[in-house]
């Protein structure tokens, strides 16, 4: 979305580096929108937005680079959106995908020729006009050979070529058709276009001195400390969804860099930070209906869940998934694990991405061991006065593969005891873990994924990854087909219906055994009005210092 902090573009070959280096920690924060939120007049106020004051946000990390094609730390990405700008946006009340610094868009009958006529007027942080050329070397930059396995080189990957015959007309031709493309194009990070007189004049220090066409404009960075930004006075061609159309109401914006996140409490309790991004949910409860600050709570973009190799010998059963989905309480791993700061999770994907079936809850197991015991009753497993089922002479024993040592590991080899396996925990570092399951050496492997799209499934489960990360050996030619039509379907709702047939699919075959989502919590102090969260970003366009 625009604007907003911590939105990490969906790529799905940085997908694939964020699964190596992050398994089990988390990739994205991404999710659902939430109520929540600290909109003008809401504190008690009844004043009218107004220019003036500095908001100072508290950020984990320090970017590695504000030249957004180049930079691989989603703070870096953050802070490039807000001052950058995107060619299509996505409307926050009904999801679609609309023109934004495009007046208007079409796509070609066979979905490989996109054509943008810009709008007019736009303008760089140094002056410099927006054009249609501008873009086109934005992106041919991005598309050079070096610059291949970058972020913004991932997004265009199904681009062959782009061109710009005049000085508003910018037509993209594709290699195949590109759902998840038009995506990319609406996320303000990026793609957004950037000041080639700019880059030529920094050269390599551009990723210092960045220069975008958004509401705000770079002043300084201050290594291992902070980076300043200042209200673009130029700035009037803002989202039509959102309220303030004109410039940022702040004088500027500070982000300091506090990796500890008690230091981050202390510094927001303190005042030093207005907004505290990601506190830890065992905080988040004593700011509820606080007399000073907002608590904004939201669900990560991703689900926790056990995957299931399907060419182990007692996995290719689908009996046997079917039972271990129904053994495992979610709830009480949920509370184990997040201190009860997560929901359920029905499927393959969670509640906040599109293309998840509302209507799962209706066909997703439920917690029933008995029904359980029916099932591996069922697939020949009998049970035995030690308690662990076996089946022609073999015992019912099985491992659990994960790189963190949790309570919720105990809990599920608790639960499946309970139904009569015998269950060991496999505790391996990230890297042997990825290299174990690529492989399909394990049997149960408990991991967690962040995703933007529904094409993150294609590569969790579509036979072309198996060795890569189709982890659960999963060959279906029928889920094979679905996958690759998802991927090229521009149509919104067709491609909605598609991912409901696969999340049927993937929920009847049990290939995994969906665990949660996990909650996540903003604080902003209330004397800054107008912050809203959409999808789990927080939005800072309507901002203003109430003081």
């Amino acid at each position: 979305m625009f604007s907003t902090i911590q939105k990490s573009t969906y790529i799905a070959y940085i997908m694939v580096i964020c699964l190596l280096l992050v398994l089990m920690i988390g990739c994205s924060s991404s999710p659902t929108a939430s109520p929540n939120g600290n909109k003008a007049g809401q504190n008690g106020s009844e004043s009218a937005p107004k220019k003036g004051g500095t908001v100072t946000i508290g950020l984990k990390k320090e970017p590695d680079s504000l030249d957004v094609q180049k930079s691989s730390v989603s703070e870096g990405q953050f802070i490039g959106s807000l001052m950058g700008g995107s060619l299509l946006y996505e409307d926050p009340k009904t999801r679609e995908i609309k023109p934004y610094l495009a007046e208007s868009y079409t796509v070609s009958e066979d979905g490989k020729t996109l054509k943008f006529i810009l709008r007019s007027g736009v303008t760089f942080h140094d002056g410099t006009p927006l054009t249609a050329k501008v873009y086109k070397e934005t992106f041919d930059r991005a598309l050079a050979p070096d610059m291949a396995s970058s972020p913004a080189g991932n997004d265009l990957s199904a681009v062959k070529s782009v061109s710009a015959p005049d000085d508003r007309t910018l037509i993209m031709e594709l290699k195949e058709p590109s759902a998840t493309l038009l995506f990319y194009l609406s996320s303000p990070d990026t793609l957004q276009p950037l000041s080639t007189d700019a880059i030529k004049k920094f050269n390599k220090e551009y990723d210092r001195n960045p220069v975008g066409v958004g509401q705000w404009k770079f002043e300084s960075w201050k290594t291992g400390e902070s980076i300043t930004l200042v209200r673009n006075e130029a700035f009037n061609w803002a989202i039509p969804a959102l309220e303030n159309q004109g410039p940022a109401r702040p004088d500027k914006l500070v982000f300091k860099f506090i990796k500890d996140p008690q230091a981050q409490m202390a510094a927001i309790e303190s005042g030093s930070i207005d907004i505290a991004r990601g506190i830890p949910p065992k905080d988040a409860h004593k700011y509820k209906n606080h007399d000073k600050f907002i608590l904004m709570e939201y669900l990560k973009s991703g689900i926790s869940f056990v995957v299931q190799n399907t060419e182990n010998e007692i996995l290719k059963d689908s009996n046997v998934r079917r039972a271990f989905n129904l053994a495992i309480n979610k709830k009480a791993i949920i509370q184990a694990e997040i201190n009860g700061e997560g929901v359920p999770a029905n499927g393959p994907l969670p509640a906040s991405i599109f293309g998840y079936d509302s209507s799962i809850e209706q066909y997703a197991y439920k917690y029933n061991v008995e029904e359980a015991k029916k099932q591996l009753d069922a697939a020949g497993w009998k049970e035995t006065a030690q308690g662990i089922r076996e089946k022609d002479g073999k015992k019912l024993k099985l491992s659990l593969l994960a790189s963190q040592s949790t309570p919720g590991n105990a809990l599920i080899q608790n639960m499946l005891k309970e139904v009569g396996v015998d269950l060991q925990i496999q505790n391996v570092e990230h890297a042997t873990a990825i290299e174990m399951a690529a492989n399909g050496k394990f049997d149960l492997f408990k991991m967690e994924y962040g995703a933007h799209d529904p094409d993150i499934l294609y590569m969790l489960l579509h036979s072309s990854q198996i060795g890569g990360f189709n982890f659960f050996q999963v060959n279906n030619k029928q889920l094979d087909a679905l996958l690759e039509k998802g991927r090229t379907t521009l149509d919104t709702g067709e491609r909605q219906k598609i991912y409901e047939e696969v999340q049927k699919i993937v929920v009847d075959q049990a290939y995994l055994i969906p665990l949660y989502t996990e909650k996540k919590y903003d604080l902003v102090n209330k004397r800054i009005e107008a912050v809203k969260l959409d999808q789990g970003n927080l939005m800072l366009n309507d901002m203003w210092v109430n003081e």
